[in-house]
């Protein structure tokens, strides 16, 4: 497994890009420390960096407070500050970035003063031609602050706004310009609007407390501050909420069959207590293991998960296969992404840092070993080599997702083809280089039953995207 479990820092790794929360308390009181919460429930989905805006909906139309910066939510905010955080609408974002681009500038939310008065934007997702629209907006004079393809949404949402009579319908025009995946919540003086592209790559929904309405990137983040879930935001969907309700624009919504989301929340970067578009991600999970001890059976005493992602599908796994579950890892907590790292020539030393071995659990026995995926195999070689070294007699490694062949251009970090393990090699020669006595992934054709049936992007595995990729790969150039 590469990265999930959050095992190793550096380019072992695969990550999903950020979270998304928003709030409009409609009895006026001030919601900062509720996106605090939201933003806390959503930690899992972006460590890097993390930010908040809000403003008061009766007061000044261009005065936004807002704070941001590097590092986990719990580090950049405190008691103390969010207090003077004074408003009854707010977004929030955490966020991960690829490499180079750390950077407190393209922390998140954006928030843009512009004639019509304010946009504060959180985005999550990345557009494939996030170059052409910027050009777009250069060469009529506009300047960039950041190296963010969500500044160049908020832009064009600002421009659209010119010529529009309402914030969500500047949104909605904007959101026909853009191509890739983005699930948005805006703040406008008045209103809290969230979108989704048409496809449905990235989550979002509505949830409701009180009086208050919230849009968020996982149900999660809703159970966290108590509100209930109302629904789903529909893929292709631009919802206005306002003190008068809900308005719903659908009009860039897709035939279904054509939708296309990003089957790895199911698998990974989704918190296992969330529901994705009616999906529990526990159960999706579960069914990942069970299908993977129906296709890859072997005789073992012990079936493990990897911490956290691993440890669900492995669940699945000893409940179809009458194998015992139990735990061969103990991960530390207090590791986040900030941590200081050795240097490269002791590397095996950060995956121990996070993950140590529980040698009574697998001493002596033959252990399966479930994990959500494979990027390079090192780090899988690495845990394994751990497992044995604490006396397991076998190690046999099963995948909860299919051998990853192709990157994703949609905001999960899959590096180019020639750096994927299972683009090199064969499935013998990748169980070589994990070091397990066997190894199996789960199957391309068990992804739709994973998911309920839902329609997936399976890009990353197939070559097939739902939409034509870039003619060249610009993932470099614009961090999410």
């Amino acid at each position: 497994m590469e990265r999930e479990a959050g095992i190793q820092e550096g380019p072992d790794k695969l990550h999903e890009e950020c979270g998304v929360f928003g709030i409009y308390d409609f009895d006026g009181n001030d919601v900062a420390p509720t996106v605090y919460y939201g933003l806390f429930a959503l930690q899992h989905r972006g460590q890097e960096s993390c930010g908040i805006a809000v403003s008061d909906t009766k007061g000044p139309k261009r005065k936004v407070i807002s704070q941001k910066g590097m590092g986990l939510v719990n580090e950049v905010f405190t008691q103390e500050g969010l207090e003077q955080m004074r408003g009854d609408i707010g977004v929030g974002h955490v966020r991960y970035s690829t490499a180079g681009a750390s950077v407190r500038e393209n922390a998140q939310p954006l928030v843009l003063n512009y004639v019509k008065g304010t946009l504060g934007l959180a985005h999550n997702g990345n557009l494939i031609n996030a170059n052409e629209l910027r050009e777009e907006l250069e060469y009529t004079g506009a300047i960039f602050q950041t190296t963010i393809d969500s500044e160049v949404i908020a832009y064009h949402i600002a421009r659209e706004r010119l010529n529009t009579n309402t914030v969500e319908d500047a949104v909605r025009r904007a959101a026909e310009k853009l191509k890739g995946a983005f699930s948005l919540v805006v703040m406008s003086p008045r209103k809290l609007i969230g979108a989704r592209d048409p496809f449905g790559f990235k989550p979002l929904c509505i949830g409701k407390r009180g009086n208050a309405y919230v849009l968020a990137s996982e149900t999660c983040a809703l159970e966290t501050i108590g509100a209930e879930f109302v629904r789903d935001v529909l893929p292709g969907e631009v919802v206005a909420i306002t003190p008068e309700g809900i308005k719903s624009d659908t009009s860039l919504c897709l035939p279904k069959e054509q939708e296309a989301r990003c089957i790895f929340e199911y698998i990974y970067f989704a918190r296992p207590d969330s529901h994705i578009d009616g999906v529990s991600v526990y159960a999706a999970r579960i069914r990942a293991g069970r299908f993977l001890a129906m296709d890859s059976p072997v005789e073992a005493d012990l079936v493990v998960g990897v911490p956290e992602s691993g440890n669900v599908a492995a669940l699945g796994y000893s409940m179809e296969s009458g194998i015992p579950y139990g735990n061969a890892f103990v991960k530390n907590g207090y590791v986040g992404r900030t941590f200081i790292k050795p240097k490269q020539s002791s590397r095996e030393s950060s995956v121990r840092v996070k993950l140590n071995v529980l040698s009574e659990a697998v001493r002596g026995k033959r252990v399966i070993m479930i994990d959500d995926s494979i990027v390079r195999g090192t780090t899988s070689g690495r845990i394994v080599r751990m497992l044995r070294e604490a006396g397991a007699k076998e190690v046999h490694v099963r995948i909860s997702s299919p051998p990853f062949l192709w990157p994703c251009y949609f905001g999960t970090d899959i590096p180019e083809r020639e750096q994927l393990v299972a683009y090199q090699k064969t499935l013998e020669e990748i169980r070589q280089v994990t070091g397990a006595d066997t190894l199996g992934y789960l199957a391309i054709g068990r992804l739709h039953e994973m998911a309920e049936g839902l329609p997936i992007c399976k890009g990353c595995f197939t070559g097939e995207y739902p939409m034509e990729p870039p003619a060249e790969d610009i993932r470099g150039d614009f961090e999410r």
